[in-house]
């Protein structure tokens, strides 16, 4: 089965649309699948829609949120309730062509994990799309995975993906990324992008800022987020060692001036004191965070695992599976 999640945010004008569209692709490529409509915190008649829907279809399923949580939490309650093997998410601007999910599915048995939309001709404004093609290099200078449209809102994607991975605050945009890091196969393809039809785009100006920071973060998730010591500990050294080779210089020119009379000035009024001390400070500081940061990865990380397994053969499964009874 497909599960399909759909974020819904003051839509209610494109839903009965989406689902009819969902609804002809699914009966004429015979695709067995359900409807998720996750309402995060409309104000219009949205939930009133998809109830509607989910009264004369029971294909269709709707979760509503108390108030608006975001795009990340709206997916993962969708990626909970999911029952397909095969997830996609989807947007429910319209902009998303139902007609491009046999592709995905395709795309997908050829031994793929992961499919990400890539919006080749995209239907936006230019102070989303040239920001959005610097953002989609960064990702890929700093992730080492190369995609053209990593925030594209269509994604196919097996639910062993969904199970392992966790997306927060606005981290859905790094799927791709994450699974990447665990070791799934990505990949991408092109697709129809439609311009908006109804209503007006939740994104602003902050996205980019908040984005921004999001890549920082996946980016010391996915390098050190099981080794955090690697990389504050690293940074903590070479503070640590310019700071005491700083006071070292002055000290050994100390040693000079007081016990053989040479006058090389006071060295409380060089600028490399305040620097040097400054360092030593900064790399023991970093040190004990990276150790404090061990702690914990150490504790809360006890039931996680730190690998990924695709499958299993011969009496370690038989073993596992003994295991999980």
């Amino acid at each position: 089965m497909l599960s399909i999640m759909i974020p819904v945010l003051n839509e209610s004008e494109s839903l009965p649309q989406l689902y009819q569209e969902i609804c002809d692709t699914s009966q004429t490529h015979n695709i067995d699948l359900e409807i998720i409509f996750i309402d995060d915190g409309s104000s219009d008649t949205s939930w009133e829609v998809i109830s509607g829907l989910a009264a004369k279809d029971e294909r269709v399923s709707g979760i509503r949120f108390r108030r608006n949580f975001a795009k990340a939490a709206a997916l993962t309650a969708g990626m909970r309730a999911a029952r397909g093997s095969v997830i996609m998410m989807m947007d429910a601007d319209l902009q998303d062509d139902p007609k491009e999910i046999p592709r995905f599915l395709e795309k997908l048995n050829e031994g793929y994990d992961v499919v990400n939309g890539w919006k080749e001709r995209r239907l936006d404004p230019w102070h989303k799309v040239y920001p959005s093609k610097v953002f989609n290099w960064m990702i890929a200078k700093l992730t080492g995975l190369h995609l053209h449209d990593h925030n594209c809102g269509l994604k196919l994607f097996r639910k062993d993906v969904a199970a392992e991975i966790r997306i927060y605050g606005e981290l859905h945009r790094f799927i791709p990324v994450l699974a990447d890091a665990r070791g799934f196969k990505v990949t991408e393809i092109p697709i129809h992008h439609r311009e908006r039809q109804h209503g007006h785009s939740k994104y602003g100006v902050r996205r980019f800022l908040r984005g921004f920071l999001d890549l920082l973060t996946v980016r010391f998730l996915t390098g050190y987020g099981q080794r955090p010591q690697h990389m504050l500990g690293a940074v903590g050294l070479v503070c640590l060692f310019a700071g005491v080779l700083g006071l070292g210089y002055l000290g050994f020119l100390w040693v000079l001036t007081n016990a053989f009379g040479l006058e090389l000035g006071p060295i409380g009024n060089r600028p490399l004191l305040a620097y040097s001390v400054a360092a030593t400070i900064l790399g023991g500081q970093a040190i004990s965070l990276g150790l404090l940061a061990e702690l914990i990865v150490a504790y809360t990380g006890r039931h996680q695992d730190s690998y990924s397994i695709s499958e299993r053969t011969g009496t370690t499964a038989q073993s596992e599976q003994e295991i999980i009874v």
